[in-house]
């Protein structure tokens, strides 16, 4: 896994760094050495701020200026951090031209523009000459380098209103989470780190990428059965959600990714609609009423029995019954219990020690309104620090969190994991639903910790979302598309 920092752990790190072991003119040098050795051929406008994100830009001047390419310093403004003086200066007096951006000024013409207006302490909305300066930059024709982060771009929630759009980013020392989340991927072409001797004084978050699903995944023993590899139950359905509990189990999304035998416990009013859909799993009818489930003790027992992981809420729709359901699993249900979409509806209504003294190994899968809904934050708060948020509740909760988005995060409050992979296409409804099989599958029949299994699981989702992006497209890929890809990508992480 690749390390992933906040903003303020990488401030503490480079103030570190630059008390006890490298001056800062020397990481700024590194920093601009690093960005210009990964430059395109061409010439080249380095647009720069005011702070020290503009003195890396100032190095990389110089090192076009000793290279004999053609370059040109824009200035939003004549102001320098005293470090970026330093190598203004240098370049200035090297023969660089400086010109102020205005109004008038284009950047066309030049190959590449190198991006060096803000780094990761931006907070807010660009405005006034350096939303302008940012637009200037957007409108240009060449190719966009931003350095450390795109200019605009929060660090540590991804959110932007005002931002370059870049062809490449090159992140200095670390990853930021900012990299990955919310609007980053609609933002950065391509992305790239240099090591430029920062000491990290933390853990930091991690970066789940293929090796480590291979890693996680185990091989299968010849001397093995179903029961080797867990009984699922997946709760589920309504009269006007039928597709969601069928998603949850269609294809056996469940069995597909390893679990040995899948119970599918649905509304008795629905067991018609869906027994078509039902060839290796088995069928168990629970009472309902023209709202949903309605609670059964016996029923839910029933359900249960036997079932090392259970998956609950695809598709309950709007009954009461479903509250006092979940409320009764966290209660008495000892196994692995995955909620999802409805059931965390239900869960919001409950009292919050029902969760924190649950007696089942608990995985919450929410979107942001539902995560807020859960665990009180303001909706905004978890947009604007979603990863700080997850642990947060996860560990004050005792859970595994799996907070969805365009870059999924998974926490148990000690750990955390980013998982930037899915696609558009995959922003449709029952894609949740696949999900949520997934993990009940995975959990069940991979012997690897809780936490690393629901990474596993999120990743597995993912990339059969882009492997069925890869045959239809965005726009035309629905979530029976993932479930039919389940099988390459596992194969492929067994490699």
């Amino acid at each position: 896994m690749k390390r992933v920092v906040s903003a303020s752990l990488m401030k503490e790190s480079d103030s570190y760094t630059i008390k006890n072991i490298t001056p800062s003119l020397e990481l700024m040098k590194r920093a601009g050495d690093g960005v210009f050795s990964l430059l395109p051929n061409g010439s080249v406008a380095i647009v720069c701020g005011k702070g020290n994100n503009a003195g890396d830009g100032y190095v990389i001047a110089l090192n076009l200026q000793k290279s004999g390419r053609e370059c040109h310093i824009f200035l939003v403004e004549e102001s320098f951090s005293s470090d970026g003086k330093h190598y203004f200066d240098m370049a200035r007096g090297m023969g660089v031209p400086v010109s102020l951006i205005d109004g008038e000024t284009s950047l066309n013409g030049y190959d590449v523009i190198v991006d060096c207006i803000f780094g990761i302490g931006f907070l807010g909305e660009p405005s006034g000459k350096y939303k302008r300066a940012i637009e200037k930059i957007n409108e240009a024709e060449g190719y966009v380098v931003s350095v450390d982060i795109n200019s605009g771009l929060n660090a540590d929630s991804g959110r932007a209103k005002v931002a370059v759009k870049s062809d490449l980013t090159v992140a200095i020392g670390e990853y930021k989470s900012g990299h990955f989340l919310a609007d980053a991927r609609d933002l950065i072409g391509s992305l790239n780190v240099i090591d430029i001797g920062i000491l990290i004084q933390g853990e930091g978050f991690s970066l789940f990428e293929g090796e480590d699903a291979s890693k996680i995944l185990k091989k299968r023993k010849s001397n093995s059965h179903k029961g080797s590899y867990g009984y699922i139950a997946l709760i589920g359905g309504s009269v006007e959600y039928s597709g969601a509990i069928k998603l949850a189990n269609l294809g056996a999304s469940a069995l597909r990714t390893g679990a040995g035998v899948v119970r599918l416990a649905c509304p008795k009013s629905i067991v018609n609609g869906v027994l078509p859909y039902v060839l290796e799993s088995t069928i168990y009818q629970m009472p309902d009423d023209e709202n949903g489930l309605i609670f059964n003790e016996g029923a839910i027992q029933g359900a249960i029995n036997g079932a090392s992981t259970l998956a609950i809420g695809m598709g309950l729709g709007k009954g009461e019954g479903k509250a006092e359901i979940v409320e009764y699993l966290l209660k008495s249900y000892e196994g692995n219990l995955i909620i999802d979409a409805d059931g965390l509806n239900a869960l919001s209504t409950l009292d919050k020690e029902l969760i924190k003294n649950s007696r089942a190994r608990l995985v919450l899968t929410p979107h942001p309104k539902e995560f807020s809904r859960i665990s009180g934050a303001l909706p905004n708060d978890v947009l604007n620090n979603p990863v700080f948020e997850a642990m947060a509740y996860a560990k004050r909760m005792g859970v595994t969190l799996l907070l969805k988005g365009n870059t999924t995060i998974v926490t148990n409050g000690e750990e955390c994991v980013l998982l930037p992979y899915g696609t558009p296409g995959m922003a449709t409804g029952g894609s949740g639903d696949v999900l949520s099989g997934v993990l009940a599958g995975v959990i069940s029949s991979n012997d690897a910790s809780l936490f690393e299994n629901v990474c596993l699981g999120a990743y597995i989702t993912a990339m059969a979302g882009i492997s069925a992006e890869g045959e239809l497209g965005e726009i035309s890929q629905l979530p029976s598309d993932t479930i039919r890809h389940l099988p390459r990508v596992i194969k492929e992480i067994e490699k």
